[in-house]
């Protein structure tokens, strides 16, 4: 997905998300309180509704932000939760009906209409690892066994009644919050009430581990301009750049207007490398040259081979290891001097480039009246696709 391109609409509504979860929050809040100023519906709408729906408002917010950061981050799944939650959240708005909670209504179909004009931005498939289903599948068996046993041994507790009672209860019992007004009264009530607590503070221990690590391991990753180990599995058939400088941008741009064609870089520099993983692009913070970071990088599975370091000594040490590596995979490279362009083709490059002389034949053409426009680009096309 191209995000460079159209990036104000695009962030436009993941902010107009942000926002209708933050005023959702905040008008829920302010109506649980009980401060709130009439509004024109008032005598329309019973106040035991009113104050229903500014806790589901509560709730809803909070479900706005998990479709927020679900859109940041350009997944199809947020996308269709914040479709489904706006209008929610423009309805529960409504029913509020108070000065507070109007600005919430416009705000929420503003909101749609920016979703539903940037759809196809959003197109990241959220792919749950099976460790992720293990823990979720766990967490809702522990609940369901809490609340089906406590609800079938009712006549052994005091004050569970019904099966609201029954959820109540084990809800209370996994936080280990204890209130004390649903006790068991019998050894068996005891004992399954020691068994509820162990298995759903197990439960909710593993979902927390495994839905905070990834993120722990992001944020670390992003620091240090790493690429996680997920992206790595990811890669395939993929473009390695390796180096960044002044070609590196142009090159990006071409090889996002092809479709299906992912690429990574390994870069030295960490500032760099920083900015790029900030726009999802997978980097790696290492010397291009060396053989560790271009076996992470899986060198093995790769397309082409863009080498680009601005350091022709630099290039050739980074093309005799990624040639070692992978003997049959297709290696480009950017001379900086002209004089070094047999050197690296003899180090291993496929083909080699050098931005001066393509500067001079395009300066070359512009003085003869020949259209110039697109050599760079053509210059890359035929690199990767000559000899192919």
């Amino acid at each position: 997905m191209e995000w460079s391109r159209g990036w104000i609409s695009v962030r436009a509504s993941v902010l107009l998300t942000f926002g209708v979860a933050m005023l959702s929050i905040v008008v829920g809040l302010l109506h649980i309180s009980g401060f709130n100023v009439q509004g024109p519906l008032s005598p329309y709408i019973p106040d035991a509704v009113r104050r229903i729906v500014g806790f589901t408002g509560t709730i809803t917010g909070f479900a706005m932000l998990g479709s927020g950061f679900s859109l940041r981050r350009g997944y199809r799944v947020g996308w269709y939760s914040a479709v489904v939650l706006l209008p929610l959240t423009a309805i529960q708005g409504l029913l509020q009906v108070s000065v507070f909670s109007f600005p919430l209504v416009v705000l929420s179909l503003v909101s749609v209409l920016a979703l539903v004009l940037n759809r196809g931005r959003f197109d990241r498939e959220f792919m749950p690892s099976p460790t992720q289903l293990a823990a979720a599948a766990a967490l809702v068996a522990a609940i369901l066994y809490g609340t089906l046993g406590s609800y079938a041994l009712r006549e052994e507790f005091t004050n569970l009644d019904t099966i609201v009672d029954a959820f109540y209860f084990t809800v209370v019992t996994a936080s280990t919050v204890g209130y004390g007004d649903v006790t068991p009264a019998s050894e068996i009530a005891r004992l399954f009430a020691v068994s509820a607590l162990v298995m759903n503070v197990a439960a909710f221990a593993v979902a927390l581990g495994v839905l905070l690590t990834p993120a722990i391991e992001a944020q670390l990753s992003k620091a240090l301009g790493k690429m996680t180990a997920k992206q790595f599995d990811l890669l395939d058939d993929h473009v390695l750049v390796l180096g960044y400088g002044d070609l590196t941008e142009p090159l990006l741009e071409e090889l996002s207007d092809r479709d299906g064609v992912t690429y990574a870089i390994v870069t030295t520099d960490e500032t760099v490398a920083r900015r790029l993983d900030g726009r999802s692009v997978p980097v790696l913070t290492a010397d291009p040259s060396d053989v560790e970071p271009l076996h992470r990088a899986r060198l093995e599975d790769a397309r082409a081979v863009v080498v680009a370091t601005e350091d022709d000594a630099r290039d050739a040490l980074a093309i005799l290891t990624a040639r070692q590596l992978n003997p049959d995979v297709r290696i480009v490279a950017a001379a900086t001097q002209r004089e070094n362009i047999d050197k690296l083709r003899r180090a291993g490059a496929d083909q080699v480039i050098s931005p001066s002389t393509l500067g001079g034949q395009i300066l070359v053409d512009f003085a003869f009246g020949e259209d110039g426009d697109g050599a760079m680009s053509g210059g890359l096309r035929d690199a990767f696709d000559s000899g192919e």
